[in-house]
């Protein structure tokens, strides 16, 4: 069930809005960001003063930009995660065996999460890295996770965030997201052709714990013109389902 806060702290949210106005707009003047956020100017100044008081943002010149202490946070928060201690040296090898552009995903807050990627001699350096969060019916890997959440949870992930597409091929009925996810059971893959974006294919397995229960999802991605055939259909997704199993090994019994 979506969490709503019963009392929410304005000021809090006035916060992070001014946080992903930074964030949306790559760094901003005061008089900018105000106008961005259709905010009182002498607000958003007291805001950003007080952010680089406490040293999450920096000024430069007349510019104020998010600093690297959410690098800190975000750092611990993924090291504190089990599934990336044990998943990063399997996908590290899973990007070194196939070249390609390899990753780990979890669901949080109904989007997916980059928890981990890591790249091959040939790999794609699309736009995304760890920590940027993606709708899950657009990816192999939200799909597979999607197929294993139980149902109820589905339809709020789908009520709170609808079915947005990203490309000409992403999901954008819930039928047809019903389907995927009932094919995506029944062979313990899921495949991205190009629903995201364009150009670039992706095979993903999901990761399990002992009880059944979904904890993430680990892929290989890589371009249309190596992703096809033999390869996309049948190697690839032997060998994502074969690192996911040790994956879940590990977890269970390390």
């Amino acid at each position: 069930m979506v969490s709503t806060a019963q009392n929410p702290v304005k000021s809090v949210g006035t916060t992070f809005e001014i946080l992903n106005g930074l964030k949306e707009l790559g760094g901003a003047r005061v008089t900018e960001l105000a106008r961005h956020l259709d905010l009182p100017k002498s607000t958003v100044h007291n805001y950003l003063s007080t952010l680089e008081q406490e040293e999450y943002i920096v000024k430069d010149g007349n510019e104020y930009r998010v600093g690297l202490r959410f690098l800190e946070l975000g750092a611990y928060s993924r090291h504190e995660r089990k599934l990336f201690q044990i998943a990063k040296p399997e996908v590290d090898r899973l990007a070194d065996e196939t070249g390609e552009l390899a990753n780990v995903l979890v669901e949080e807050h109904g989007r997916g999460s980059y928890l981990y990627r890591a790249y091959g001699e040939q790999a794609v350096r699309v736009k995304a890295h760890v920590g940027t969060r993606v709708p899950l019916h657009t990816t192999a890997l939200g799909k597979a996770i999607l197929a294993y959440l139980p149902g109820e949870r589905v339809d709020e992930i789908v009520d709170r965030h609808g079915l947005a597409e990203n490309t000409e091929q992403s999901i954008s009925t819930r039928e047809e997201l019903d389907e995927t996810l009932e094919a995506v059971r029944e062979r313990g893959v899921a495949f991205d052709d190009e629903e995201r974006l364009n150009g670039l294919r992706c095979v993903a397995a999901p990761v399990l714990d002992n009880s059944d229960d979904i904890i993430g999802a680990i892929s290989v991605a890589g371009p249309t013109n190596r992703f096809r055939g033999e390869r996309f259909r049948e190697e690839l997704p032997q060998r994502v389902l074969e690192v996911a199993n040790v994956i879940e090994l590990n977890f269970t019994y390390s």
